[in-house]
């Protein structure tokens, strides 16, 4: 978070030293620089502004709405949590979609624990003060991610010359499809599928320590030395991200990111082989043809990850209908596997 808000910050300060000025009728005709492209890119972004006061009615309203219903579906959260949520939410918006521009980061799951703590807390534990916090981190999260997605959609409507209100409603049509059909998702898979389970396919890692490690149990549902283990990878992992940043872009390319790394011990291997086979196809596919590789992997990797999403649906189908697949597979060690198969035999 500190790096990400330094960045930008000096961004910000860097543009407002400079002052680049934007203008559809002016600077961009007068810029012999500026291709044609870009150009007609700024002209059509900049013809179909969303007004401010639009923009600030429909979140106040949406404001009144969440004051009003989300104390009601869960008890423990006050109205004015709602009210110091939708307060503390813009600027928190900001820093998250600006930063997730600069880096292509998004920080809504930290944001998200800061208001874990802070309204949790702020409820006690006389309050129900685990329901309140899990609610008010879910008001947060909605409303940042939604400002970082939604300007992630912003600029690839530049890029394809798009309206802006045609993506702010097409924006809207998905969110309002999305609280019918996620309520609907997540009750399929609640239904076919072991959620929670850690020996399962959906551990859901960020149920367990939002709820149980961050709002109950604390420290003490943790394993032994697992926090002494925590200082150790965080010290690590600060020490390792401040020399990649130090030193030249030649050393630095072969220092691993925390982040990446800490991604398999976090939801699993089958993530990490998934990026490997996918690098190694990159990397082959550059050293055969660089160029038509830049144009193609975006689109060819998109098909995958979509491809594998789709699955989930007809998978948890077939589960909630009983079926069983006809091929089982399984690694174990050489004594459970002799163990098996002698109980077979």
């Amino acid at each position: 978070m500190i790096k990400v808000l330094y960045i930008s910050t000096k961004s910000m300060y860097q543009q407002y030293k400079t002052k680049p000025q934007l203008s559809a009728t002016s600077d961009c005709q007068d810029n012999a620089l500026q291709s044609m492209d870009e150009e007609k890119r700024n002209e059509t972004f900049l013809a179909d502004r969303i007004p401010l006061w639009l923009a600030s009615s429909g979140y106040v309203v949406l404001a009144a709405i969440s004051i009003g219903v989300m104390p009601q579906i869960f008890k423990p959260l006050k109205w004015y949590f709602v009210l110091v949520c939708y307060i503390l939410a813009p600027v928190l918006a900001f820093c998250n979609a600006y930063g997730s521009g600069l880096t292509d980061w998004c920080l809504v799951s930290t944001y998200g624990k800061l208001g874990l703590f802070i309204f949790s807390a702020w409820a006690g534990s006389h309050g129900h003060g685990v329901i309140a916090g899990l609610a008010a981190c879910g008001v947060m999260m909605v409303i940042v991610g939604a400002a970082s997605d939604l300007m992630q959609d912003f600029r690839t409507g530049y890029l394809t010359r798009s309206s802006p209100r045609s993506m702010f409603v097409s924006q809207l049509v998905g969110v309002g499809m999305g609280c019918i059909l996620a309520p609907l998702t997540f009750w399929m898979f609640w239904k076919a599928f072991n959620i929670g389970d850690p020996n399962g396919e959906y551990k859901a890692p960020f149920a367990v320590i939002f709820r149980a490690l961050i709002g109950v149990e604390g420290f003490s549902a943790l394993p032994t030395h697992c926090l002494q283990l925590c200082y150790g990878f965080f010290a690590f992992a600060v020490v390792t991200n401040l020399v990649r940043d130090l030193v030249p872009r030649s050393i630095s390319q072969y220092i691993p990111i925390p982040m990446a790394m800490a991604i398999p011990f976090y939801i699993g291997a089958y993530f990490a082989i998934d990026m490997l086979v996918g690098t190694v196809v990159v990397f082959l596919w550059q050293r055969v043809n660089r160029k038509r590789s830049e144009i193609y992997v975006p689109a060819v990797a998109s098909g995958f990850i979509c491809g594998d999403g789709v699955w989930s649906v007809p998978a948890a189908i077939l589960a909630l209908a009983k079926v069983s697949p006809p091929i089982c597979m399984m690694f174990v060690s050489s004594k459970i596997a002799g163990a098996i198969q002698t109980s077979i035999t």
